[in-house]
């Protein structure tokens, strides 16, 4: 197994939950990757090389508080891209 960010799987999942409450989010990967980058800049990264490290890590990254933690981090995203977004599409608040 090569050396692997979880928090950003992390973050691409929870991503996916949360882009479903904005319907006027652009949502194009120009706009996509640049709510990960702003939320994952805000958050610890959590590396692991091995299976092993990936599950407990995982775990780790489900508690109540890291996960309000990535979701506070990705909604800031969402609003500071919608207001700006660099695709092109009409700024919009959420």
């Amino acid at each position: 197994m090569a050396v692997t960010n979880i928090s950003l799987e992390v973050a691409q999942r929870e991503y996916q939950s949360l882009r479903e409450r904005f319907p006027r989010f652009c949502g194009c990967d120009t706009c996509r990757g640049d709510v990960l980058v702003y939320a994952l800049n805000r958050l610890a990264p959590h590396y692991v090389s091995t299976r092993q490290g990936e599950i407990l890590t995982g775990l780790t990254l489900q508690s109540d508080q890291e996960k309000a933690r990535l979701d506070v981090a990705l909604l800031e995203a969402f609003q500071r891209v919608a207001a700006a977004p660099r695709c092109g599409a009409k700024p919009s608040q959420l």
